[in-house]
């Protein structure tokens, strides 16, 4: 009987994730998978550079479903399992300079108790345990060509801190259904992720339509001219969106935390207590690796680890 009362409570005061504005995005024209497929293996005209921003350790079994059956076999067990926490720049010849994902608030570091991220959340992921690298500001110090939007493969904050370093002006763009998800959990997180997006303009949230041949949720052609490619991949959150860029190198597929971790992407596991909705995440994973089996010229960009060199030959 307590357990359902205390089930009930928490479903009472579960709060969506940030209370920070949202709209239709304008940017991006749905598409489908087949007109991806045909232009897939073409070189395109972007670059896409993957930046480290910190090293740091977290707890296996959000990482990695360690209930799953692969994951008994190999004796995977709970225990701390060094990551690295990613921001990717998109350079578009006409377009201007994006990134997919944020990295670290550079106030993390320099001035703790005024980041976005602080307090008990702080002490939660275990910030005392970060290795820095190159935080955002630093990183936008160094490269003064204006950034002019973000792609965030999700809403997390270890994918969303960096957002402070940035100008007012940026463009803010995430999934649909990411600002308005509820858990209980957000009671504590909510008010570091509506610091993290403080001062900014509305999250403009992607118009997936369903993707006519049934093999993404969705597909959005970013730019409309074939060169940048929105994925959506829920399970780790509703609004998941990995992308596909078509570089002078050829594609590069950053895949966000659909799956986090070089085991988990090699032995087709899915992330483990971090992500919300396991089946489908189960899905969006098995939906991505077909895609790269297809196309084994794709660089894939997890959303934690980096994979060996062999299997990302156009990584810089």
């Amino acid at each position: 009987m307590f357990r359902i009362a205390l089930l009930s409570l928490l479903t009472l005061t579960a709060c969506s994730l940030s209370t920070h504005a949202a709209r239709p995005s304008t940017l991006g024209t749905a598409s489908s998978s087949v007109q991806l497929l045909e232009v897939i293996d073409q070189p395109g005209p972007l670059e896409v550079e993957t930046v480290a921003s910190v090293d740091w350790q977290v707890t296996r079994g959000g990482l990695i479903n360690l209930k799953s059956e692969k994951a008994k076999a190999a004796h995977l067990e709970e225990g701390d399992e060094p990551i690295q926490v990613y921001f990717h720049v998109i350079r578009h010849p006409t377009k201007g300079v994006f990134l997919v994902d944020t990295g670290f608030e550079k106030a993390l570091r320099d001035d703790p108790s005024h980041a976005a991220v602080r307090g008990l959340v702080a002490s939660f992921m275990h910030t005392e345990k970060v290795v820095w690298h190159a935080p955002l500001a630093e990183w936008l110090a160094a490269h003064p060509e204006p950034v002019t939007g973000v792609f965030y493969t999700h809403l997390h904050l270890d994918h969303v801190s960096g957002t402070p370093d940035l100008p007012a002006t940026t463009a803010l763009y995430a999934g649909p259904n990411e600002m308005k998800d509820t858990a209980f959990s957000n009671l504590v997180v909510q008010a570091n992720i509506d610091r993290a997006l403080e001062g900014k303009g509305a999250v403009n949230e992607w118009q997936f339509k369903a993707d006519p041949s049934g093999r993404f949720v969705g597909v959005l052609d970013v730019f409309g001219d074939g060169s940048l490619w929105a994925l959506h991949v829920p399970g780790h959150t509703p609004g998941s969106t990995a992308y596909l860029a078509r570089t002078t190198r050829g594609p590069v597929l950053m895949v966000g935390d659909a799956s986090h971790t070089v085991w988990g992407w090699q032995n087709d596991v899915e992330p483990g207590e971090f992500t919300s909705d396991l089946p489908t995440s189960i899905v969006s994973l098995h939906t991505l690796r077909t895609l790269v089996a297809e196309h084994p010229t794709i660089d894939v960009r997890l959303g934690h680890q980096r994979l060996p060199a062999a299997e990302r030959a156009h990584a810089p």
